[in-house]
This record gives C-alpha cells, structure tokens and sequence, in this order.
C-alpha cells in the first residue's frame, strides 16, 4: 500500500492547514509530529512572503485573517487535488482508499444518506467519510469552498461554480396525522392547511421558499410556529399543533408505521423539490467521491420511483 501521508508540496501548507484547524502552533505541531518551532518558523515565512498577518493572536488561540482566509481557499484546493492523486496512485495498486466529506441537509440524513453509506463501506471499507448536516442555502458556499466534496441538497438554485452529479424530483406535501380533519383527502392546496394550522420553515430552509408565494396569496394568518428544523416540524405535526411541509424524504419510517401522513399540495398542479447531489465545478473527482456520488444517485433514483402521482405535473 502507497503511503497515505503523500506530500507533493512544501510543508508550510500542511502547516498552515493545521494550525488553522487547531487554532494553535503547539496542537498543530503536536499532530504533526514535529517541532512547535519548525511550525512556526514556517507560519512566519508564510507570512513574510505573503506580506500580511495569516493569523490573528488571541488570547484564546489563534484565528486566521483575512489573508488567511484567501489562502486558505486556495490551499483547501490544493489538498483536495493531493487527495485525488494520492487515491488514483493506490488505485495502480488495487486499494480503494481516500476520504470524502458531504453536507447535507436534515432529511436526506435520516434514511437515504444512510443506505448510501452502508453500501459505499460494502464496496470501499477502507474510505473514510465525514458528514455535516446543515440548511440548504450554507451548502453551496461549502461545495465552493472545498469544506465539503459533496452537496445532497433540495431546491438548489443555478450556479457557474458547482455542478450537478445527479437529481430526483419529489412532490411537497402536507404533513399530519391520521387524525387530522384533512388525512382523508387525496390532495390538499395550502389554503386548506392553513385553515388548520400551519408550521412554516424558516429561510434557511428550502422549503421556506417553496411554500412562501402560496402563503402570500392564500391570506393566511401568520404560522403560530416557525422553525429551521424539519425533524422539529415533524415531531410539531406528530403532536397535531400544526401541518408541516416537506418531501418523503427523511419521514420514510413515520409513513410505513402510520404514524404520519403525506398529503401531496394541489397547488399549481404539484410542488416540487429537487435533491440533486453536487460537487465543485471543473474538479476532478478521486475515485471515492465518484463512488459515493454514483450511490447516492442510485438511492435518488429509487426513491423517486417510489413517488405516489396526485396530479399531473406541469412543466
């Protein structure tokens, strides 16, 4: 097996790295294995080279400036291609190695993400993968930025700098209990649901923007309930304090349970929300990244299929 630790440029870059993920030369060097002084040699000569401050010395550790934060893009960039190379050597080799980071939003982490996963460690045991969950308007900065290799996100608006790997489209529907007044109907428009109760998701959510022009022209109360949390509207609809919004994903075990229904909007012939899986544009990908992103289309493509028609799309 190729060493793991490969190195093709000058050490102040893993330095640099590091100390900006420790926020401090002595951790940093301590994970280094090498001496605190050595890395702050390094830090220094950056910083005369660059002829700004990389970090800011606080009390309680170091913080990187705004010169840090430039090369800190551009060396985030640089580690991802070492890793990609690093991955294509071990490939000569027959080894499936490498690491992948995605973000994702809530819902897609509740099941779909998850049966992803246990199949990439059947096929790539050696892969380790890092997943953060947060709101769907924080994942594109994170795919530019290379804090993330992979986006799974909904609704996700056009952009020059991230591609799309592969999308599915899922019908918003209401959310609520077998109990509610409405769980016999067929399709419900948002004007019904308001006159229940609604639980509006706040704007870091796609949903938000989903759902917001039907709420302007339905002439509707304010929602007594808001929130950025689509497992919190779950529980909220479960105790039957107001309808919620969102896809089937991530509500996949409420539903066969019976435990919740999902309702499909009228409005405008459906309303729809894309998941799509996303990477940065014109990077090329290490082999583990490619796996994972061809597995989650996979788990999209299935789900989609899975999708009960209520009206016709329109297009």
């Amino acid at each position: 097996m190729l060493n793991r630790k490969l190195r093709i440029h000058a050490p102040a870059i893993y330095y640099f790295d590091m100390v900006r993920r420790c926020h401090s030369i002595r951790e940093a060097a301590r994970r280094l294995n090498v001496a605190s002084s050595a890395v702050n040699r390094q830090i220094l000569k950056l910083e005369d080279e660059m002829g700004a401050a990389l970090f800011d010395r606080l009390p309680g550790g170091l913080r990187v400036t705004a010169a840090g934060e430039i090369l800190t893009r551009h060396i985030t960039l640089l580690l991802q291609d070492v890793e990609r190379v690093r991955a294509e050597l071990d490939g000569l080799h027959g080894v499936s190695t490498g690491h992948v980071e995605i973000a994702t939003v809530e819902g897609a982490a509740v099941e779909l993400l998850p049966a992803a996963l246990k199949r990439m460690r059947e096929h790539y045991p050696k892969v380790t993968i890092g997943v953060t969950v947060q709101g769907s308007r924080s994942i594109p900065d994170a795919v530019i930025n290379g804090q993330a290799d992979l986006g799974l996100v909904f609704a996700l608006p056009r952009s020059n700098e991230i591609t799309q790997l592969c999308v599915g489209h899922f019908r918003l529907g209401a959310l609520m209990t077998p109990q509610h007044p409405l769980a016999g109907e067929r399709c419900v428009s948002y004007g019904q649901c308001c006159e229940h109760g609604v639980i509006q998701a706040k704007s870091e959510l796609s949903v938000h923007h989903l759902i917001a022009p039907l709420h302007k022209h339905a002439a509707a109360n304010k929602p007594l309930l808001h929130s950025n949390s689509m497992e919190l509207a779950r529980q909220l609809a479960r105790q039957q304090l107001g309808i919620a919004f969102q896809t089937r994903i991530g509500i996949e075990a409420d539903l066969a349970r019976g435990e919740l229904l999902h309702i499909p909007l009228s409005d405008q012939g459906g309303i729809f929300s894309d998941l799509g899986v996303y990477a940065r544009k014109d990077r090329d990908l290490p082999v583990a990244v490619q796996a994972l992103g061809h597995l989650l289309g996979e788990e999209i493509a299935l789900r989609e299929r899975q999708e009960a028609p209520c009206a016709p799309r329109i297009y």
